[in-house]
């Protein structure tokens, strides 16, 4: 895991502390979990799923690479998603 600094008003680490101590977990879990949220929240906006296969217009242009399309269909997907 990478280490951040963030700082919070004291209201919202009151509240964040509230709500750790709650579930027993860390605010730092909790806050994990927040932008996981937040994470998966974005990838399901309206046009996300758009925008990526937007990256795939011309992923397979390359006739030479597509000789192996049919066995490596996933993996070109999944590399053009990332």
């Amino acid at each position: 895991m990478l280490r951040t600094q963030v700082q919070f008003t004291p209201e919202q680490a009151r509240r964040l502390r509230t709500i750790a101590r709650r579930q027993g977990i860390s605010v730092a879990e909790l806050v994990r979990q927040s932008v996981d949220r937040v994470l998966a929240d974005e990838s399901r906006k309206p046009g996300a799923q758009y925008e990526r296969a937007a990256k795939l217009v011309g992923a397979f242009a390359d006739r030479d690479g597509a000789k192996d399309l049919s066995r490596r269909h996933d993996d070109l997907l999944r590399e053009a998603y990332e």
